[in-house]
């Protein structure tokens, strides 16, 4: 039986015994079942500091255990800029060819996305797999994905890469079998001239343009429906999901790896009295995020775009936090996300010293949370309505009992602070969205 990685794999028969065999002395030792994961060792090109390269390469190594591989070694190479024929030197290369024979390892996982010229010169070179850090997120991203539109927009941008890299990667792939880098389209897909390949991409965006559509019409009903939305963004693995479950009880899938969930979720977040809001999840951010993925998951991340406000989650146990809020921003601006309100919420802030003082100047309120044993979301609740307070009207007036229909308008899209009834009619103070506030003289 082969394993999902290519290797074989030793495992227990289901055909009966016979019974003779039945009544054979049982042996005192266990089969191992385990599937054999796959081993690679992480490249990297060090043009800048060296720490900063480590820090990269820690993230590469999380990829890999996601993909549900691991690491066996890091080799790193100070260069201005990486080799264009080969992505490191000559020498460095005969380094890492030693380095897998010692290790045993299956190949390797370049830390930048390598050329076609690159990829090949690495493969001939190596005579193992190659792969870099955008088909080590593509892989993951393809095993993750659930619903059918995160499904066509993983193989779009799959497809797009793989177009630019038949050279390369047809060879590697078709050669090297299954494992982490062959989920998705699949190895026949690899070996599909560039005529097929684009007549799919083409099926493949028009099925995207329909789902966007869609997006834009339930967009469009929420805010007829005069409902406010907040996106939920930050670096992977930040505890966006979670945030989300303590807020809504979505349910969302919420484990401790990266890219745990690739699909929208919008959920209710009740906030106290008659406010409501609409939380919607967003897929993570990363460093060097795939262009390729950017733009097909555009349409998904548009969710940030036409949201009223921004919440973005980081997480303060991370030595390399400010660093990634950098990133999270940065794309936040190749998106056009701007001029939105901006909630930063610090989490898992139950891992950090009390007196640790965390601000981020670039929002409009910065908050300590631990998302996962619920300290602070009071707090968190309370900013979202004073957002809610600052972009509506304070109403006071006397309704005639006529007019029950506009009471009714501001109990659903209003906060209710004061309502009595007495003789002269109905005595209201609430906050009302100024598009409501322009109607309320129409009746």
């Amino acid at each position: 039986m082969r394993s999902k990685f290519g290797y074989q794999t030793v495992g227990l028969a289901g055909n009966r015994r016979r019974e003779s065999q039945l009544n054979q002395p049982v042996l005192d030792h266990k089969i191992n079942t385990e599937e054999r994961a796959e081993s690679f060792l992480l490249v990297a090109v060090c043009s800048e500091d060296e720490s900063k390269t480590q820090v990269l390469l820690d993230e590469l190594e999380e990829l890999v255990h996601t993909a549900g591989g691991r690491a066996a070694g890091r080799i790193t190479q100070r260069l201005d800029a990486p080799n264009a024929a080969s992505y490191v030197g000559r020498g460095k290369i005969e380094e890492i060819r030693s380095y897998l024979e010692m290790t045993g390892a299956d190949g390797i996982i370049c830390d930048d996305e390598l050329t076609p010229v690159q990829m090949r010169n690495l493969l001939m070179a190596l005579d193992c797999k190659v792969l870099d850090r955008t088909i080590l997120i593509l892989d993951i991203f393809a095993a993750h994905a659930a619903s059918s539109e995160g499904k066509i927009q993983v193989e779009l941008a799959q497809l797009r890469y793989r177009a630019t890299h038949l050279t390369g990667m047809g060879q590697s792939m078709s050669r090297l079998g299954g494992g982490i880098g062959t989920r998705g389209p699949g190895e026949s897909r690899l070996e599909m001239n560039r005529r097929r390949i684009r007549s799919r991409i083409g099926r493949l965006k028009a099925l995207s343009r329909e789902a966007a559509t869609h997006r834009q019409l339930t967009r469009e009903h929420r805010r007829r429906q005069q409902m406010p939305v907040a996106a939920i963004v930050g670096y992977t693995n930040a505890g966006k999901s979670t945030l989300l479950n303590a807020l809504t009880g979505a349910g969302a899938l919420a484990q401790d790896m990266l890219f745990a969930t690739l699909d929208t979720t919008t959920r209710i977040a009740d906030l106290g009295g008659s406010e409501t809001l609409l939380l919607t999840d967003t897929v993570g951010f990363i460093r060097k995020l795939p262009h390729g993925l950017i733009d097909a998951f555009r349409s998904t991340l548009e969710g940030a775009r036409y949201a009223d406000y921004i919440i973005q989650v980081v997480d303060a146990s991370d030595s390399d936090m400010e660093e990634r809020m950098h990133v999270v921003r940065q794309t936040l601006d190749e998106l056009g996300v701007r001029n939105k309100k901006i909630l930063t919420l610090f989490n898992k802030c139950d891992q950090m010293e009390e007196d640790l003082i965390l601000h981020d100047f670039g929002a409009d309120k910065s908050l300590r949370i631990s998302a996962r044993t619920g300290m602070g979301l009071k707090e968190v609740k309370r900013a979202l309505s004073d957002f809610l307070r600052e972009d509506r009207v304070l109403v006071e007036r006397v309704l005639g009992y006529q007019k029950m229909q506009i009471l009714a308008r501001i109990h659903e899209r209003g906060e209710i602070l004061e309502e009595s009834y007495e003789a002269d009619g109905i005595h209201i103070r609430a906050y009302v969205p100024l598009s409501v506030y322009g109607t309320l003289d129409d009746d």
